[in-house]
């Protein structure tokens, strides 16, 4: 076994401290990951704190994990000692089920393996994430980061902008397409980058009247503050498409009657209590209600791939493990711009 250093919560109300475990050996299709940077997901803070119920202790959070190879087992082939690679969020699946096969991991049948707070698909050994100093995985659960990039703001690509990249690419958002992004958090500014990118006329929709000038500097074309009734008005019916990043509770309906006929909207924040979708929101205008997650192996990979083309990465702040209690408390207030990453060096 292999002794690793991290930091955890043993339970809902503790902080995240120290804390000692051991990851499996490599084996023969594992490569061992000593991990750089680590990206703080706002999920992370909700299953630390049980939230959605469910978390299990003592739990080491981080799905959005950047480092370097250090070990390859005896029959990778796909990747080599000394090149960069990353894990997002989950680190197996079944691989035998019609969604597995199909590259949807993420959907897998018998329930994907989480990178933390989970099983490994034996449902009796725990996972730990990516506050640590390295990680054992599977190399078909591995991906391949550019050396163009900044490896700091390339960690939240793993979660943040696959959630991102994944829906805009599934309902084929493109130029000539008028998409709106709702919120501009730590999804939303990476839906903003995205949209902008694939050529699509983009709007933030936002409460906050102070987020215009970012959204704008993020390439965005348009901004409406959703409390000025007079800009929601100009904007009621115009959209193709909506990406929903909201994870706090907020009107669908709202949002729902901006669609044009035949839109979209899909959600990839998770709100803690479901919200009322009237019929009338829908049926008036054929309109579509659906949701994400993630994307699988290959989908990460292709965004991860395009990110590098593109020069597209997160807008981070990089903080030391030491303050990740005080990021916490930050994100909740909605105090960054737009992504936590952790040093993994100051462990």
């Amino acid at each position: 076994m292999i002794s690793t250093k991290g930091y955890a919560a043993q339970s809902p109300t503790a902080t995240l401290q120290p804390f000692s475990f051991e990851r499996r050996e490599v084996g023969p299709h594992d490569i061992k990951i000593e991990i750089a940077y680590c990206g703080v997901c706002h999920s992370d803070l909700h299953q630390v704190r049980d939230e959605w119920g469910g978390s299990i202790y003592p739990m080491v959070p981080g799905h959005e994990i950047v480092g370097r190879i250090s070990k390859v087992g005896a029959a990778v082939t796909k990747f080599k000692a000394g090149e960069l690679a990353g894990v997002g969020c989950f680190v197996d699946s079944c691989r035998t089920c019609e969604s597995c096969r199909a590259g949807n991991e993420q959907y897998c049948d018998a329930g994907m393996a989480g990178t933390y707070n989970g099983y490994q698909m034996d449902k009796k050994t725990p996972t730990y994430g990516g506050y640590s100093n390295c990680i054992v995985v599977d190399e078909n659960y591995a991906l391949h980061i550019s050396e163009k990039l900044p490896l700091q703001a390339v960690a939240p690509l793993l979660c943040a902008g696959i959630t991102t990249y994944s829906p805009l690419r599934h309902w084929k958002v493109s130029a000539g397409q008028k998409v709106a992004i709702v919120g501009l958090g730590g999804l939303g500014h990476m839906g903003v980058k995205f949209a902008v990118s694939f050529g699509a006329e983009v709007t933030v929709l936002s409460s906050s009247a102070a987020k215009e000038a970012d959204a704008k500097k993020l390439g965005a074309h348009h901004f409406v503050n959703t409390g000025n009734q007079q800009a929601v008005k100009a904007v009621r019916g115009k959209f193709d498409f909506i990406l929903d990043t909201v994870s706090a509770q907020h009107d669908l309906n709202f949002y729902l009657n901006l669609l044009k006929t035949d839109g979209t909207m899909v959600m990839v924040g998770i709100p803690p209590e479901a919200e009322a979708v009237e019929a009338f929101s829908l049926i008036t205008k054929r309109k579509t209600l659906a949701g994400s997650m993630i994307g699988g192996i290959r989908e990460t990979q292709e965004m991860l791939d395009y990110c590098a083309e593109n020069n597209i990465v997160s807008d981070i702040e990089l903080i030391s493990i030491q303050q990740i209690e005080q990021a916490y408390t930050r994100m909740v207030k909605g105090d960054v711009r737009y992504r936590f990453v952790i040093d993994m060096s100051t462990l």
